[in-house]
């Protein structure tokens, strides 16, 4: 394979989570609980498990020769050039509390870059998604192109982060100076808040410690919406680990200065 599926394959995909994901939000559903170092509480649901499921099976079908990477499988197909990376619900937390910021994320990375990436939210009937023609957003009607707001100063910017609980350390005070700087943060968005971040709502959002399936779909439609994201040492952000997105590259040059200081 030689160039990239086209977005028809991305919704497909979707509509095959969907099809899982959306009958069973806002149900009794059993919860458990894996280890997370960090965390409390890490849930799992039978809607994470049945969508990846889907997910590999489709993939696997259209191509049998493709790397999968999956938050609740692992990874199967090791060694291809071609990788899928999948989290059939981001957000499981908000998933079983009934908020809708969760949403399947679908990554496809090419020799370690994502290429392509599709989050799909089915209770609001919302995607977003990037392919070779750019970023877009569906909720009614024709898809729209996404654009990232031309903010160039931390005092009109929005930042958002999932919680401060999650920063330690150095990081710690680093979130306080950039939360000190800002217009306002907020908290709780999930894979959401980055969705916003490219269609121009919020401006920053930094996350201390993410898996490459928290982040891999989300990439590119940051990156063709024309934002930046990184993780903070500079690198790039696919394999996850403290990661700053930003509207502009100025905007991320004077975030990461304040995250991460004489960065």
């Amino acid at each position: 394979m030689s160039k990239l599926p086209d977005s028809t394959f991305l919704h497909r995909l979707a509509d095959l989570a969907d099809a899982e994901t959306l009958p069973r939000y806002l149900v009794e559903l059993a919860v458990e609980t894996k280890p997370k170092p960090g965390y409390r509480f890490d849930p799992v649901t039978e809607a994470d498990r049945e969508a990846e499921i889907a997910l590999r099976a489709a993939i696997t079908a259209e191509f049998p020769d493709h790397a999968v990477l999956g938050e609740e499988f692992g990874e199967t197909g090791g060694g291809s050039d071609w990788r899928w990376v999948l989290d059939p619900v981001d957000g499981t937390r908000p998933f079983i509390c009934g908020i809708p910021v969760w949403g399947t994320l679908i990554g496809l990375t090419v020799r370690g870059r994502a290429e392509m990436g599709m989050l799909s939210q089915p209770y609001i009937g919302e995607r977003f998604w990037a392919d070779a023609t750019g970023a877009w957003r569906q909720r009614a009607g024709e898809p729209q192109p996404l654009t990232t707001r031309g903010i160039d100063t931390l005092s009109d910017a929005i930042l958002h982060t999932n919680s401060p609980e999650h920063f330690h350390g150095d990081l710690k005070a680093g979130f306080e100076r950039l939360n000190s700087t800002v217009k306002m943060t907020r908290y709780g968005g999930e894979c959401y808040a980055f969705a916003m971040l490219a269609a121009g709502r919020i401006d920053l959002a930094v996350e201390p410690s993410l898996q490459p399936y928290d982040i891999v779909a989300l990439i590119p439609i940051i990156e063709k919406a024309g934002g930046v994201i990184t993780r903070l040492d500079g690198g790039r952000a696919e394999e996850g680990g403290p990661v700053l997105a930003a509207a502009t590259p100025s905007l991320h040059r004077l975030a990461l200065n304040e995250l991460v200081l004489n960065a």
